[in-house]
């Protein structure tokens, strides 16, 4: 290797970020890979790389000892005094070995190691860029399918869309552009495994962070969402400001800021609550669009009893009880829903929607 070769390392280091010390140590120890493959396994050698020049000298380390048994190793004290007087027993004498044509076999590593080590440099690069980037949305290019995974174009690298992380019934097209959520990214011996997802209710919550500058601003905050991809979400703010109506900020004018994330969800329904101190409030707004006369709360058992009108029994409950089920993980509450008769017929009391009213605590939104 030649003065060119270090110029050339100097590049890369400032190109790519890799020193050149790494460079060398990764080199020398490769070269003493292909030295004792190439000249004799048994020894023991080392490999100097001059950081200068690029000249390269290969030693072979031995022992002194008494008597020698094994020349490849080991050299006796006689022997190493003639070399140099200062040597004594267990001290190691390093005596050049460097082949005629090694030359030619530490250029052919050099070019072996510096193409690993780049590669190994832009992949520390991307796993830093990403691994950054985990829980944010980014948007990629359908790249291609390989048994049921969607590979995604992310710029720099590729992420996966994993059959478990695609909303059943969406349609995949190569070529079209997509927002995924960055679920996960992990190292491998082949670079960064970027995970990405489309049903995680995380996309939702990013979503509304681009499309609702009072979330961006923390005017309004996401309490929970609760999401059953595909088919619906329940998502609960509130507002910081008494004069900002959180369901309002997120519905925007004319529902513009929510139709831009349904359509980006692809016709997902979007229920958007107020989140509420009062747990009474917020089980019996979490069941929106239905209606709630009365909510009863065990605070030991975290349940909840919600009476409705018999009008809205199937409504409270959803289809296959979808409204229910999301409703509860977005409260963190289990509900059970019954109907005013029903209510009426278990205990006797009778509850009509213009004399009856929710109880509601007197806290105001955080």
């Amino acid at each position: 290797m030649k003065a060119e070769f270090i110029e050339a390392l100097e590049e890369i280091e400032k190109e790519k970020g890799i020193s050149k010390d790494t460079i060398f140590d990764a080199l020398e120890l490769a070269l003493i890979s292909g030295y004792k493959k190439n000249f004799g396994s048994s020894q023991n050698v080392e490999v100097d790389i001059n950081r200068e020049s690029g000249e390269v000298k290969v030693y072979a380390k031995k022992s002194v000892v008494d008597v020698v048994e094994d020349e490849l190793l080991e050299i006796s004290l006689e022997d190493a005094r003639s070399l140099d007087n200062k040597y004594d027993i267990d001290d190691v004498v390093k005596i050049e070995v460097t082949p005629r044509n090694f030359g030619r076999i530490a250029a052919q590593t050099a070019k072996q190691v510096v193409t690993q080590k780049i590669k190994e440099a832009e992949r520390e690069i991307i796993f830093d860029e990403f691994i950054n980037r985990e829980n944010e949305i980014i948007t990629g290019i359908i790249q291609r399918f390989s048994k049921n995974n969607i590979l995604i174009n992310l710029g720099k690298t590729e992420g996966i869309l994993a059959p478990s992380e695609q909303i059943q019934g969406e349609a995949y097209n190569q070529a079209s552009r997509i927002k995924t959520y960055i679920l996960e990214v992990k190292k491998t011996t082949k670079g960064p495994q970027i995970s990405l997802s489309r049903t995680h209710p995380g996309l939702v919550k990013r979503l509304f962070e681009l499309e609702v500058p009072e979330i961006q601003e923390g005017v309004v905050d996401i309490y929970s969402i609760s999401r059953e991809a595909g088919s619906r979400t329940k998502i609960a703010v509130y507002s910081n400001d008494e004069n900002v109506d959180p369901v309002g900020a997120c519905v925007g004018f004319k529902g513009a800021r929510v139709k831009a994330i349904v359509d980006e969800l692809n016709g997902e329904k979007i229920d958007i609550i107020t989140w509420s101190k009062d747990d009474t409030e917020f089980i019996s707004n979490s069941l929106s669009p239905a209606k709630v006369l009365k909510v009863e709360i065990d605070e030991k058992e975290k349940s909840a009893l919600v009476v409705v009108p018999d009008y809205q029994l199937s409504l409270a409950i959803g289809k296959e009880g979808q409204n229910a089920r999301l409703a509860a993980k977005l409260t963190g509450w289990k509900i059970d829903i019954k109907s005013e008769s029903q209510y009426k017929q278990e205990t006797g009391i009778s509850l009509t929607d213009d004399s009856y009213e929710i109880e509601k605590s007197d806290n105001n939104f955080l």
